[in-house]
Order: C-alpha cells, then sequence, then structure tokens
C-alpha cells in the first residue's frame, strides 16, 4: 500500500472484536460493536508549531493503539477497511505485558 498520511495524521487498521462474551455467547456481526482498538499502519510527519517547527508524532507504525468510538474517517485503500485520524483522536498506546516482552 502507498499512503503516507500528511502532518499529524494516522492510518489505522482496526483490531477484530471477540466472537464470543466471557460467558460463552456467540455475538452475531449485525450486534457486533465496532472495536475501538486498532494498529497503526502509517503515520504522518507531525504537526507544527507557529514559528514552524515540528511536533514529533507520539506513536509509530506497529503500535496498538485505543481510539474514541467515533474518532477517524473510514476509507478504503486496496480493499480494506481503514481509518484516518488525528494523533489527537487517539487516547493511548497498549503495551506489551513485562511477561509477554521476556519471552
Amino acid at each position: 500500500m502507498a499512503f503516507k498520511p500528511l502532518h499529524d495524521r494516522v492510518l489505522v487498521r482496526r483490531v477484530e472484536s471477540e466472537e464470543k462474551t466471557a460467558g460463552g455467547l456467540i455475538i452475531p456481526d449485525s450486534a457486533k460493536e465496532k472495536p475501538s482498538e486498532g494498529e497503526v499502519v502509517a503515520v504522518g510527519a507531525g504537526a507544527r508549531k507557529d514559528s514552524g517547527e515540528l511536533i514529533e508524532m507520539a506513536v509509530k507504525a506497529g503500535d496498538k493503539i485505543l481510539f474514541g468510538k467515533w474518532s477517524g474517517t473510514e476509507v478504503t485503500l486496496d480493499g480494506e477497511e481503514l481509518l484516518i485520524m488525528k494523533e489527537s483522536d487517539i487516547l493511548g498506546i497498549i503495551e506489551a505485558s513485562a511477561a509477554a516482552k521476556a519471552a
């Protein structure tokens, strides 16, 4: 895919949600909410201050993130549904647990 977001925008691929609840009930597609978790595919260079200085992005490609329910604009690139959103719409980065990092 040859797409590079501009400024402080981020291209995100949604992470699929679970098919079952904790109690074992299967959730039909029509009842599923769109997940608010995703993986960063590409990032722009960053925003600029009034002085012209570049503000570096806090996320990078490959980061797992959480974002608001109504964040971003849905786009289809190469047949894949993705989101483009501003970095400020990202609520946080999901970090792997210490045990997973050690493995």
